[in-house]
């Protein structure tokens, strides 16, 4: 057994980010093939008190503790630092360790992993409380919900399982709004989430597809972009980039934006017609994916008007292959079918939506290929 473990593990040490996520698929379908159905059903049906767990362990900082030390802890010395009970912080400690979460090395001491080590990272931990307090909820409700409405197309954004867990009238944005620890669990976790990854601006030619363009002209509109996160890598990638950038989001994200050189901060909701004419790029990262079709075509036939003869529209999406779509993928797609009413689409459903509002897509770059991150290039029919 310990051959075969080596022998993957250098498998895995030459492949790729889609070789290694192969490799790990093909290690749990062969792990699932010899289960018994008792073992099936026990992995299951305990999914839910992984994340619990989970979560407690981040409330206690016990991932923090371990991962920060250069050696095994006692459970005496994690009782010390947790301040938690000795009996169940070893009885939480052999349970995380059972799942793999962190290592059991001895009797009543544990040692980190790189799974403990992932679990120590702020941004990862905000995503744990994130699913856990805000989605947790939500996936609970999803099978009642779904049956209720005889499990049609969810499309409508104030019909959701969303409002149904959570008792409220209000889409999750407006709601998050209203709900600042969720909402920084959100912002929390989504700011991390992309730290230290490949970007849309690894992959696209901005230079090229910007050269002899107006230094008075807007360069790049980045609709919906939140605190301005974008804005201010393409400056810091480009700064000798001709023409205006500027951030585009609603008043409370506008009100908290960085403070990019170069980059103007705008108030403006995407619902609302485009006020920014001719610019180069109007640029949208993952907002199209947070609406149904109705709305995604409300959002772009506010752009299209104020597009220019050389103007283009970036999607900065996720565009599904048509068949064997990795987890990662759907379970993004899942959840926001039932929060927000929306999709992750295959590149014939984005065709489809550009095309239902005159629009065709030029091209499609992808960044991160495990996962179908890219870069579409959209222009007019």
């Amino acid at each position: 057994m310990e051959a075969v473990i080596d022998q993957v593990k250098r498998m895995a040490s030459n492949a790729n980010e889609v070789e290694r996520k192969e490799i790990i698929d093909g290690l749990r379908d062969l792990s699932y093939s010899l289960e018994t159905p008792d073992d099936t059903l026990h992995r299951v049906i305990y999914l839910h008190l992984q994340i619990s767990s989970v979560r407690v362990g981040c409330d206690l900082k016990l991932f923090n503790l371990l991962a920060a030390s250069d050696s095994s802890l006692s459970l005496d010395q994690l009782h010390k630092q947790t301040g938690a009970a000795p009996i169940f912080l070893g009885r939480l400690c052999r349970y995380l360790a059972s799942v793999g979460m962190i290592k059991e090395v001895g009797k009543d001491k544990f040692a980190a992993t790189n799974v403990t080590k992932a679990l120590s990272i702020p941004g990862n931990q905000a995503g744990v409380y994130h699913q856990f307090n805000t989605i947790g909820p939500v996936y609970q409700e999803m099978p009642d919900f779904l049956a209720k409405i005889n499990y049609t197309d969810i499309t409508d954004t104030a019909n959701t399982a969303h409002q149904a867990a959570w008792k409220s009238s209000k889409p999750p944005f407006a709601w998050l709004a209203e709900n600042p620890q969720h909402a920084r669990y959100f912002n929390d976790y989504m700011m991390h989430r992309r730290q230290g990854m490949v970007t849309w601006l690894d992959v696209y030619p901005i230079e090229k597809e910007t050269k002899g363009w107006s230094s008075e002209a807007p360069v790049f509109v980045d609709i919906g972009g939140n605190i301005g996160h974008q804005c201010a890598e393409l400056k810091s990638k480009y700064p000798k980039l001709p023409g205006q950038v500027i951030l585009q989001d609603l008043p409370q994200p506008i009100s908290q934006a960085l403070s990019t050189p170069g980059v103007k901060n705008m108030v403006h909701d995407a619902f609302e017609p485009e006020p920014v004419k001719g610019a180069r790029f109007y640029y949208m990262r993952a907002i199209l994916h947070d609406w149904p079709d109705h709305k995604c075509r409300e959002i772009l036939q506010n752009i299209i008007p104020a597009m220019g003869p050389d103007s283009a529209i970036l999607l900065d999406e996720m565009v599904l292959p048509d068949t064997h779509v990795h987890w990662q993928s759907t379970q993004t797609d899942i959840t926001m079918m039932a929060s927000l009413a929306s999709i992750e689409r295959t590149k014939t459903m984005w065709a489809d939506l550009l095309d239902s509002v005159g629009l065709k897509i030029e091209k499609v770059l992808t960044y991160t290929p495990s996962v179908y991150e890219s870069i579409m290039t959209v222009i007019r029919k």
